[in-house]
């Protein structure tokens, strides 16, 4: 029997499963809608899909070096509790050693893993936990030395917030305090040069504006603006910023007397920005109540 586009929908509706399941189901019953439902069922995509809506900004970060590359990815999940899952751990450890040879998240989710793709081994998961979870993102770094942290870990390897640094010279005890600094002060960027320049003007204008309510002449404002962006690259970019290992030396000059060459970082932190919607339980037991 031929699978319509009509078809297809019409069972996604019903039971939220994804298009590629959904044309799956009815061409392996026969175009049966009844029995691709139960199809569906009985592989746990339908209960997994209908869940997807239901936000996941709980999880882990986890990372794995290999030799000069290194990988983080962020495996989200609706509790904190399933983050603790010895399960859901060892599924994630499994997923970022699988992205040491994918390239961005999609080819990711489409690798093979244990006979199945990532994709399919993450809905297999929802479905025997109960909670949504997704493969949110993931950073790939490479370099003549590639050293990792993971802040707050919750097992081996991953945690709340991971960070990989790429740098040439220096020793990997070096590596693991910058990855730690990075960890702790999230800077925007290595240098001012991998700013984005849109946000560096945004950040000249609005300093400016703050500079010319002072009501000063133009030529003092211009002086002004220099000082004000050195201070503001100070903050946002990881080399100008003031190292926490030793508050006297920016990271760059801290780097310089190792004989070390930072050449790259990624920072990857749970949930960063979701937006999770605060239900307000009180309101709603008084919204009861007066019903």
């Amino acid at each position: 029997m031929a699978i319509t586009a009509a078809m297809v929908k019409k069972l996604r509706d019903s039971t939220g499963a994804g298009m590629m399941d959904a044309k799956k189901a009815l061409t392996e019953n026969d175009g049966d809608m009844e029995a691709a439902v139960d199809w569906l069922r009985t592989k746990g995509l339908a209960k997994a899909a209908k869940k997807s809506g239901r936000t996941a900004a709980e999880g882990l970060v986890a990372v794995v070096v290999n030799g000069g590359t290194g990988v983080a990815v962020e495996v989200n999940s609706e509790t904190d509790f399933v983050g603790k899952n010895a399960e859901f751990q060892e599924m994630v450890s499994g997923i970022a050693s699988v992205a040491l040879g994918a390239d961005d998240v999609e080819a990711l989710k489409a690798a093979d893993m244990g006979g199945k793709t990532v994709a399919e081994v993450v809905t297999d998961k929802i479905a025997t936990v109960g909670e949504n979870m997704s493969v949110r993102r993931m950073a790939k770094l490479t370099g003549d030395t590639v050293v990792s942290y993971v802040h707050n870990a919750a097992a081996p390897g991953m945690g709340k917030i991971g960070v990989l640094v790429a740098m040439t010279g220096g020793d990997e005890a070096f590596g693991k305090q910058v990855a730690m600094h990075i960890a702790a002060v999230n800077p925007a960027s290595l240098s001012e040069a991998d700013l984005d320049a849109s946000v560096v003007e945004k950040e000249k204008q609005v300093q400016m504006d703050i500079a010319r309510e002072s009501g000063k002449p133009e030529a003092v404002i211009e002086k002004m603006i220099v000082g004000r962006m050195k201070k503001y690259m100070s903050e946002v970019t990881l080399l100008n910023q003031s190292f926490v290992v030793n508050p006297d030396l920016t990271v760059a000059a801290a780097a310089t007397e190792v004989g070390a060459t930072i050449t790259g970082f990624a920072r990857l932190e749970v949930g960063e920005g979701i937006e999770v919607e605060k239900e307000d339980f009180a309101a709603e037991v008084a919204k009861v109540g007066q019903s």
